[in-house]
């Protein structure tokens, strides 16, 4: 019997950096609906990756001293690692580099321009590197990007760009049609009425200011913008190729998908650009796009300036990787702004994970091994209270499943808990403990024990999604096999068998004690980063002296390595009116091929000398010692002339 097909992506994370807690949500709450559709029988594909191409991150490799493609190996794998600590199931890592997708990605480009989507123009307006985004004047909020608040800068170059306006229309009916494509409903409203009714501007698909990216095949001065580049990932992952007269086998079984999650900042591109672009291609619209809110620090957003990033590394290396799992998954709304503080987390793992679950599994095993030696009883027939807890277990399958099924995570949690909860009254209730004073109520006390089992047994699969790890010790702790969906119905348990050894699933955690520690741990950090002492320089010079140097700008023509010098690199260099040889120690840091054709500041009288064998007249200007940042000028920057 062939399973029904499930195709659920994230969005790639931007391989820049470390990703913080708010960026890692994401992927481990596309996990949870990924591991829950497979616990209902559906044949689920899951993708993430990273998208690795920009002007970001072509300066970020530079400042590091490496080749962009260094650096994105290393943020790629950082990236991946943190998503594998975190316990995710994704089926496929896709990245940008790879080499099957850049070659779709221009023959996707090369379709589009061919059938006229695309054309060549000129832009100049206000572009922010980090967000990679243009703005016009009036988008921007105190002069500054509207997205991050940075600043931006005036940019002027010739581009491509792809007709939007040409298949607005047909967006707005579609979307119209299928209400249910964009999800939550504030996000459709806000894209219908803040950006396709008012009118959209062709988009900006390709750049020429940098050269980290995918050349445009017909025009290799041009590398694609991120929009093509990075949207395409979701059917490039597939095997998608416009060139291909049959798709591949992938991409007809999984395609549409049928759902993108991806945070609220980036609902335009994944709502407006990415299925125009589908519509050009003649490729059928995802089936949903689900667009989560953000984690914020308390009330503030997460930022590296403000000091308030947290990591989902550093918050699994004391609350493990299941409580930083249910935390996110709880604690996160299907709408609004979720908050992390340390307070908040402890709160939660204590109430919840280690009492409301953990004491429950514990006092259940225990009594169990106490009254019974360990074996699971058989029940006896019910009594008000049991039937009590049985309807509590089957409203809590009821609700999860709707819930999950609506992206409605954090609420599906609570249904659950909401039961958990149910089922530590029910000992209050039964008192089990007294129970067992009385032979006669041997069988009672049985009962009582097989529901509590049940309930942890039902709670455990029902829990699997979202703590994975701990719900599998359960299941051994209960020693049973009736894990799957198709077991969920109360009464599965089979009686007779042996209860196993019971292990702490929480410890409980003091939470001054560990508050203290984090403020210490803190303090340390930011001594360790307090600004170093002011060095104690050279000798004060006069203004005349300083004018003896001459310094002049140069374009790099060539380089090369020196032969057995692993430190030093030959260039020849254009100071206008003459050419120049310079030797400098930079190797360890440049690659000859990423220098070429960059403007340099030199230094033009000083007395030649011979590096290695090789004469080196004149000296580049540069920053650093362990990690060399030679200071690079405007390309518009005439050759020769004088640095004062």
């Amino acid at each position: 019997m062939n399973k029904e097909k499930y195709y659920i992506t994230t969005a790639i994370a931007y391989a820049s950096g470390k990703p913080h807690f708010g960026n890692t949500y994401e992927v481990i709450a596309t996990d949870a609906i990924a591991r829950y559709k497979r616990q209902r029988g559906f044949d689920v594909r899951f993708m993430t990756g990273t998208d690795e191409h920009g002007q970001k991150i072509q300066n970020k490799a530079q400042d590091a001293g490496l080749t962009p493609q260094e650096f994105v190996d290393k943020t790629a794998g950082e990236i991946k690692g943190i998503w594998d600590l975190m316990n995710t199931s994704y089926d496929y890592f896709i990245r940008t580099t790879d080499s099957y997708h850049k070659t779709a990605v221009e023959h996707i480009f090369k379709k589009l321009y061919d059938q006229g989507d695309i054309y060549k123009g000129y832009y100049e307006g206000l572009y922010c590197t980090p967000c990679e985004s243009f703005f016009t004047e009036t988008q921007l909020v105190d002069g500054k990007c509207p997205d991050c608040g940075r600043e931006v800068t005036k940019t002027k170059e010739e581009a491509y760009f792809f007709k939007m306006s040409k298949y607005a229309d047909r967006l707005i009916e579609y979307i119209e049609a299928h209400p249910e494509f964009i999800q939550p409903e504030s996000r459709k409203k806000e894209m219908i009425n803040n950006f396709l009714k008012p009118g959209l501007q062709d988009l900006c698909v390709s750049r020429t200011s940098f050269n980290w990216g995918i050349p445009v095949s017909f025009d290799p001065k041009h590398v694609t913008y991120v929009w093509i580049d990075a949207l395409s990932n979701y059917i490039t992952g597939l095997g998608y190729d416009p060139d291909n007269e049959v798709q591949p086998e992938l991409f007809q079984k999984y395609w549409p998908c049928d759902v993108h999650v991806i945070g609220k900042d980036i609902v335009r591109f994944h709502t407006i650009y990415w299925p125009i672009m589908l519509m050009a291609l003649g490729v059928e619209l995802p089936k949903k796009i689900f667009a989560h809110p953000w984690f914020n620090f308390g009330m503030d957003k997460m930022s590296k300036s403000k000091g308030n990033v947290v990591y989902a590394d550093e918050l699994a290396s004391r609350f493990g990787v299941d409580g930083v799992r249910y935390y996110a998954l709880s604690e996160m709304p299907y709408a609004n702004d979720g908050s992390i503080t340390y307070e908040s987390v402890i709160n939660r793992f204590n109430t919840d994970l280690a009492n409301n679950l953990g004491n429950l599994v514990s006092r259940t095993i225990v009594m169990t091994k106490k009254y019974f030696d360990g074996v699971i009883p058989e029940p006896q027939g019910d009594e008000g209270v049991d039937s009590e807890l049985k309807a509590a277990c089957n409203e809590a399958i009821k609700k999860f499943d709707e819930l999950m099924d609506s992206f409605r995570i954090s609420d599906a949690c609570e249904s659950v808990f909401t039961m958990l909860s149910r089922a530590n009254k029910y000992i209050d209730e039964t008192t089990p403990w007294v129970l067992a004073k009385d032979e006669a109520n041997k069988p009672r006390l049985g009962t009582v024990l097989y529901n509590l089992l049940e309930a942890i047994r039902i709670a455990s699969i029902l829990l699997t999604p979202i703590i994975p790890s701990t719900c599998e010790e359960i299941f051994k702790q209960i020693n049973t096999d009736k894990t799957s969906y198709c077991d969920i119905a109360f009464g599965k348990l089979e009686s007779g068998k042996t209860v196993g050894e019971s292990k702490i699933l929480f410890s409980r955690i003091d939470e001054k004690k560990l508050l203290e520690e984090i403020a210490t741990g803190r303090q340390a950090k930011l001594e360790s980063e307090k600004k170093a002492e002011k060095p104690e320089g050279c000798a004060i010079i006069t203004i005349d002296k300083f004018m003896d140097v001459e310094l002049r700008t140069a374009e790099i023509l060539e380089c090369e390595k020196v032969p057995k010098a692993k430190k030093l690199l030959k260039l020849k260099v254009d100071l206008g009116y003459e050419t120049r040889q310079i030797v400098s120690g930079i190797a360890k840091c440049y690659e000859p091929q990423d220098l070429i054709g960059k403007k340099v500041v030199i230094v033009a009288n000083l007395a030649p000398a011979k590096l290695c064998g090789i004469e080196s007249e004149g000296m580049l200007l540069a920053s650093g010692e362990e990690t060399i940042r030679v200071i690079f000028l405007d390309k518009d920057t005439p050759n020769g002339e004088r640095v004062h």
